[in-house]
């Protein structure tokens, strides 16, 4: 997970000035020398790393911090507040246009994603309500259009090709494409590069003037560090981007790129891709991730995962069938595929204040185990779903066989299936369906009050 590294070396850094009742001037120097260094190994800018550190310490010890009764959470909510201006001070959104349709033309090198990601983003318009097209421009990589309109299909977007045609041609047609058929937006998958030359840009200057798009944004690879930045520079120079959409922060990048691309082009990052699912992409929120960042989690992005994962009609139904002390294998299976669609236990757990990104992972927790009880349900007929007592030693021995596991990998999911139905007739009592309906508001702006 990206910032992984970073979160650890801040939060040793931050460990030593919390174990000291008072700070002097001296502390916070060390302490800042230790937060240049991890940020210059998470491949930060060397320029944004010196301005970011002497910002921090100016205001550290320009300030009443010293004297503090908490000195140590007063410079880490210094560093927060630094870090979130550095990362663009708040979430930025796509610029939809007066009169449709959006053109969002989709810039960048070869490999970083732009196919990809590109429909993604139509793929998240999608769901708030907008309709889409994806145009595929790119005549040069092989398999391009095919790529585009596989995920495309996926997704359920259409999408505009005319093959091998020039694609200053391709992107006029698109656009007259979409006025005629009722598209309010159409994403421009133009081609790719794998280094910056003049024949690049040259082709999309053109474009840009054929078609005037509403937003020009860059696709680049958080994984190439100090690279992307460089190359988000480039294309800043010569095209004017609007903004940034940062692919694959979810693997083992260091983080640099995302904590330097807006202080060095002046542009925001848009939109994150955190994963491989076509769902997997992001609003970016500066004030979110730097609260990750530095241990403290990311509850909000949590809970809406969740809110988007979770139907909370089922949810209250179960919750109905709890009461009654109904709660099957059914069931159980149908609450393990709304939280697998959440996304790995390790990206979930490092939402969770306290709990650092690698808090979970191959070592101590197995997250083929929900693979595993997934095929063992699947395996059991529909009554032995309902009704695990029925489950008697020649039913293991046929489930077995038929999910390729042990009886006594049987014996132990359902030991676990008790523990969990004990455990939700708990909660059951603490949650009615009133308060349900009113968490499903939650993302509707209207705060829950919890019954606990």
């Amino acid at each position: 997970m990206a910032f992984e590294g970073l979160t650890e070396k801040l939060s040793a850094a931050f460990k030593k000035l919390r174990n000291k009742g008072r700070l002097t001037e001296a502390d916070v120097k060390e302490a800042m020398r230790e937060i240049r260094l991890a940020l210059l190994e998470a491949d930060v800018s060397y320029k944004v790393v010196k301005d970011f550190v002497k910002s921090v310490t100016d205001k550290a010890i320009g300030s009443d911090v010293l004297e503090s009764l908490t000195p140590a959470q007063t410079i880490v909510k210094l560093v927060n507040q630094e870090l979130i201006e550095l990362m663009g001070g708040g979430s930025s959104k796509l610029t939809i246009a007066s009169a449709p349709p959006t053109v969002v033309m989709l810039v960048g090198l070869q490999g970083a994603g732009k196919t990809t990601n590109g429909a993604k983003l139509a793929g998240l318009m999608k769901k708030q309500g907008k309709r889409p097209l994806l145009a595929a421009c790119d005549i040069y990589r092989p398999a391009a259009i095919r790529q585009l309109e596989v995920v495309g299909g996926q997704l359920g977007v259409p999408v505009f090709q005319m093959g091998q045609e020039n694609p200053v041609t391709i992107a006029k047609s698109a656009v007259a494409h979409a006025k005629a058929h009722g598209n309010d937006m159409v994403f421009l998958d133009t081609a790719g590069r794998l280094h910056i030359d003049d024949a690049l840009m040259d082709e999309l200057k053109a474009v840009k003037e054929a078609v005037s798009p509403t937003e020009i944004l860059l696709v680049v690879d958080a994984m190439v560090g100090q690279d992307a930045v460089n190359a988000a520079k480039a294309f800043d120079d010569a095209l004017d981007i609007d903004g940034v959409v940062l692919t694959k922060l979810d693997g083992d990048a260091r983080g640099g790129a995302a904590l330097s691309i807006k202080a060095v082009t002046g542009k925001p990052i848009k939109f994150v891709g955190m994963g491989e699912k076509l769902d997997n992409i992001d609003v970016f929120h500066p004030e979110r991730m730097a609260s990750r960042i530095l241990g403290m989690g990311d509850m909000l992005s949590l809970i809406e995962k969740a809110q988007q994962q979770l139907d909370t009609d089922k949810a209250i139904a179960l919750q109905e069938k709890l009461k009654k002390n109904r709660f099957t294998l059914a069931d159980y299976y149908d609450q393990l595929i709304q939280f697998k669609g959440m996304g790995s236990i390790a990206d979930l757990a490092a939402m969770v204040p306290g709990m650092s990104p690698g808090a979970l992972d191959e070592s101590n927790f197995d997250e083929k185990a929900l693979t595993r009880t997934e095929a063992i349900i699947l395996s059991m007929t529909p009554q032995e779903r309902e009704n695990p007592s029925l489950l008697n030693s020649s039913r293991k021995k046929r489930i077995a066989a038929g999910c390729g596991m042990q009886v006594v990998d049987i014996n132990r999911m359902l030991k676990q299936f008790e523990m969990m139905q004990q455990m939700a007739k708990q909660m059951s009592k603490q949650f009615s369906g009133k308060n349900m309906r009113k968490f499903a508001q939650f993302g509707k702006g209207k705060m829950p009050r919890l019954p606990f």
